[in-house]
């Protein structure tokens, strides 16, 4: 590929995309990515609406009858290989195959994840549905992202907006997901909600199938082609993981009890390894170098903030099953209906932030300053539960459990959408959609985390938790707003 041709890849599309604004003043191709990234959510949060009390709950009462902490362990660490997984999708993408069709192979592999689950029995069912779950929704994370981003030239003001919408329909989906799932779930079983699940999926595949050949040339380029001489080394790297993956889990070395350990060891492990190789390329100018480098403070104070945010999907969601008041009206709501709480506070406020990103321009604040602000307002959200801390069963009630999570909304959108906006343009030009990747491994590493720490969780003394998670992120957040200026030196001219 030749160096405009690889440029053009990476910085945008053509001029006739660049001018085009017909999807709510962005390009007209949003709408496709919105689409198949929205019913990818549909189903990723329906299926995640009910997956901890799956596991937990006896298997009289349809669940697997797991231990709890354990439970929430495995969820975390689910979690966490989500994320985790963006690195190959991203790999695939850079090296073999363009991140559009990587896009669209793994949502195939996300509806087979979700049939497995809906219809595998017992543990065996629950492993290789989140295994395919996971690797499909990794690679379609990280590239769905990285298309987005060949819609626009760098400097378009349009960007933070167009990532705001994109945010829009992702939230969407994580609305109704586990809505549709947690009634079905209480109304005739598990299976029939994580059926939901695939449908969903099935949905955005079709739609997206029909939109696809309108998406740019650029969304189908390949940064750094593989030669195709070492395409079976690689395989054979690729089977020989599988294999030692396999033997560890059979030797009892990778167990259930201490998956999120495991994954939270080897995620750090991949971030502290992928920031050397981006930044030891040889292929990479100084100011691309620096940039990498001011991401950094970016990428630790994001681990901090998603170790906190994706509690709603362990601690909060034994809180919901056992503390919190459900009763509306004589009717008992299904617990995974609190997680979409958080998702009708995006679509309200997405907008909102949209429009005053798009109005301040150039005045808005820096993406460091977004971050710290973002990192504060979700410790604020923490301390939140201190006045209901260590009350009776179902003693919370439901809108003091709306009120913080308005405030995770409110954090959310200072981190999240910005968050993929500025890895996009931090990202040096040969590293374009292995750099959003690494963005992903710091809400892998957080979410990993967050089902670590909820092991700790004790419904008995929660002051001292909510305390002090809640002052650690506040403390992070501080931290980078003092030192917003010199990581703004660092990022050569992006905000």
């Amino acid at each position: 590929m030749s160096e405009g041709t690889s440029r053009g890849a990476r910085e945008g599309t053509s001029e006739d995309t660049r001018a085009d604004s017909r999807f709510f003043g962005q390009p007209w191709a949003l709408a496709h990515i919105f689409g198949v990234e929205m019913w990818e959510r549909f189903s990723f949060y329906g299926m995640q609406g009910i997956l901890l009390i799956y596991m937990y709950y006896t298997v009289a009462d349809g669940g697997l009858g797991i231990d709890e902490r354990v439970a929430t362990g495995i969820v975390g660490a689910y979690g966490g290989t989500v994320y985790l997984c963006t690195i190959l999708g991203a790999w695939l993408a850079d090296r073999v195959l363009g991140s559009e069709r990587v896009l669209f192979f793994s949502a195939i592999v996300i509806m087979c994840g979700h049939l497995a689950l809906a219809l595998l029995p017992s543990v065996w069912g629950l492993g290789v549905g989140l295994v395919l779950v996971a690797v499909g929704s990794g690679g379609l994370k990280a590239n769905a992202t990285a298309v987005v981003g060949t819609l626009y030239r760098r400097g378009d003001p349009r960007r933070d907006a167009g990532f705001s919408i994109f945010y829009l329909g992702i939230n969407l989906g994580a609305f109704l997901g586990p809505l549709i799932t947690g009634l079905l779930q209480t109304s005739v079983g598990f299976h029939w909600g994580f059926g939901a699940a695939a449908v969903g999926m099935a949905i955005g595949l079709v739609q997206y199938s029909f939109g696809r050949r309108a998406l740019p040339a650029a969304a189908r380029a390949v940064a750094d082609p593989l030669p195709r001489n070492r395409y079976a080394v690689m395989a054979g790297i690729a089977v020989a993981g599988i294999v030692v993956a396999a033997a560890l889990v059979l030797l009892g070395i990778i167990r259930a009890d201490n998956l999120a350990g495991v994954v939270i060891i080897v995620i750090l492990a991949a971030a502290i390894a992928y920031f050397i190789v981006i930044i030891a390329s040889r292929h990479i100018t100084a100011d691309e170098r620096s940039r990498v480098i001011g991401f950094i403070p970016l990428f630790i104070v994001n681990v901090g903030f998603w170790s906190l945010y994706q509690q709603q999907f362990t601690v909060l969601t034994i809180y919901s099953d056992k503390r919190l008041n459900r009763e509306l009206f004589g009717w008992e709501m299904p617990v995974s209906w609190v997680n979409s709480i958080n998702p009708i506070f995006i679509i309200i406020l997405s907008g909102v932030f949209a429009a005053i990103w798009t109005k301040l321009a150039a005045r808005q604040p820096s993406a460091p300053v977004k971050f710290a602000l973002g990192a504060i307002i979700m410790g604020g959200a923490f301390l939140l539960f201190l006045p209901w801390a260590n009350g009776a069963a179902n003693s919370t009630p439901l809108l003091a459990i709306v009120g913080i999570l308005l405030v995770f909304t409110v954090a959310e959108l200072f981190i999240s959408p910005p968050g993929l906006s500025v890895t996009t343009k931090l990202a040096p030009e040969r590293f374009h959609t292995q750099m959003v990747a690494l963005y992903f491994l710091s809400v892998a590493l957080g979410t990993s985390l967050a089902g670590w720490l909820a092991g700790f969780y004790n419904p008995d003394d929660e002051v001292p938790y909510f305390t002090v998670l809640g002052l650690i992120a506040a403390a992070l957040g501080v931290a980078l707003w003092l030192a917003a200026k010199p990581v703004l030196a660092l990022m050569r001219g992006v905000r």
